[in-house]
């Protein structure tokens, strides 16, 4: 079983509450817009990190992570990028791959909007943390806690971490 903590959009924000709920798991998932990678820097000086750019990330960013990431946590197929879309909505650059070869959990960032739905269409899960940094227009930011555990995803937490400013 692992235990996942699942941020995106930090804009080069990092703080003292993310690193604790950081120290809480075993690997930490960035869906990109990064920013500066003091941020990544930090949390892999204490966790497993997977992680994409995203549309604000520069070179140095986009030379150390993908802009897709897939790869297997236990036996849940996860695919991670910056700008997918949502079920019914997906982004024309991952629908066709989306369509044929699903994965079972299916990860972006880029809106800032937290959402977790079930795609019935294609049996995945989709996940958006929203934002855990301070810049955009969201209110409150935000992260998503969770474990997979064999072939299941499972005990998913809302992780609310304060006002934006």
């Amino acid at each position: 079983m692992k235990k996942i903590l699942l941020l995106s959009d930090t804009h080069s924000h990092i703080d003292y509450t993310i690193l604790k709920y950081v120290r809480q798991v075993d690997e930490v998932w960035h869906a990109g817009d990064i920013g500066n990678l003091a941020v990544t820097d930090a949390i892999k000086a204490e966790k497993t990190l997977r992680a994409v750019f995203g549309n604000i990330d520069g070179n140095e960013a986009r030379m150390e992570f993908p802009l897709n990431n897939r790869f297997f946590c236990e036996g849940v197929d996860v695919w991670i990028t910056h700008i997918g879309g949502y079920p019914g909505k997906y982004n024309p650059a991952v629908r066709e791959e989306l369509n044929q070869n699903p994965p079972k959990l299916f990860i972006c960032g880029h809106s800032h909007i937290l959402k977790v739905q079930f795609d019935n269409k294609l049996n995945l899960l989709h996940m958006n943390p929203g934002a855990a940094g301070i810049s955009g227009l969201h209110k409150v930011r935000t992260m998503l806690r969770f474990e997979i555990d064999g072939d299941k995803i499972q005990n998913l937490e809302v992780v609310e971490i304060g006002q934006r400013f």
